[in-house]
């Protein structure tokens, strides 16, 4: 016999139906590695950047860097879990193949990656494997210990949706140099995470920030901007371990601190 649905029963089930099942994606430092224009350049392959999936604990804004559109794909083929059974590999060029489709400019497949690969992955990304289109390997760890401390050390500070019009490849400086220590910064962003090194991971996050700033400055200046997110990012970096943002165009401040900053957000890893 079933017992009576109580007002928080109920609310969990209304707001589990309004976010929807499916996992979100956080990326870490190393971001970008994983497009062929980058990592084609890359004197020192394979390039390493990481993703994180995220429990679908709270709605994550659109057009923040959550992989909310791959998401959205994800659901038009498999409906509202991943399909039971399947080898992650396959899944992220199934889902690939479905968003990309007929574009001039595909996305990368980190979002796939961190959408099917439970955990925290470290992507590595060599133009000389499947073009770059896909990690030539996979890395990633469930450690519960790992798991606990990095949702208890990043936090979440929403700033602002990409702006509509808005591109980040308007100007492009691919310099060798700083495409190695962007991929630089997604190994020894993993690294930082397995050791469960908050000071290590904040400067990853710095690092990957300033590859951002030289390789594509649009990241986070650009004419449909209104937001100082250099300063504003900045301003956190000071105040913590490191900072970077979740995307490009705005999103949210990941922070990587101890203490939570003011109107934050934990994530909850996805084992």
């Amino acid at each position: 016999m079933t017992g009576p649905v109580t007002a928080s029963s109920a609310a969990k089930a209304s707001l589990k139906g309004a976010i929807g099942t499916l996992p979100y994606r956080l990326q870490l430092a190393g971001g970008w590695i994983d497009q062929p224009f980058i990592s084609s350049r890359n004197p020192e392959p394979p390039g390493s950047m990481v993703v994180v999936s995220l429990q679908p604990v709270v709605r994550y804004m659109d057009r923040c860097g959550m992989a909310t559109g791959t998401r959205v794909v994800a659901r038009g083929l498999w409906g509202e879990s991943l399909p039971a059974g399947g080898a992650p590999a396959s899944l992220v060029r199934e889902l690939y193949a479905a968003e990309n489709a007929n574009l001039v400019e595909p996305s990368g497949s980190q979002d796939m990656c961190g959408l099917v690969y439970p955990g925290i992955s470290r992507l590595d990304y060599d133009a000389n494997v499947d073009g770059g289109w896909f990690p030539s390997e996979v890395t990633s760890t469930t450690d519960p210990e790992v798991v606990a401390w990095l949702g208890r050390v990043i936090h979440l500070v929403p700033v602002m949706q990409r702006p509509v019009g808005y591109g980040p490849l308007g100007i492009k400086r691919l310099d060798p140099g700083w495409i190695t220590r962007l991929s630089a910064s997604g190994r020894a962003c993993y690294d930082a995470i397995v050791g469960m090194d908050i000071a290590a991971l904040g400067e990853s996050f710095n690092e990957c920030s300033r590859a951002w700033d030289a390789i594509l400055p649009q990241v986070f200046v650009h004419p449909t901007i209104n937001v100082d997110l250099k300063g504003l990012l900045a301003a956190y970096a000071a105040d913590s371990a490191g900072a970077m943002m979740s995307g490009c165009g705005g999103g949210y401040v990941i922070v990587a601190s101890e203490t939570p900053p003011p109107g934050s957000s934990r994530v909850v890893v996805r084992t």
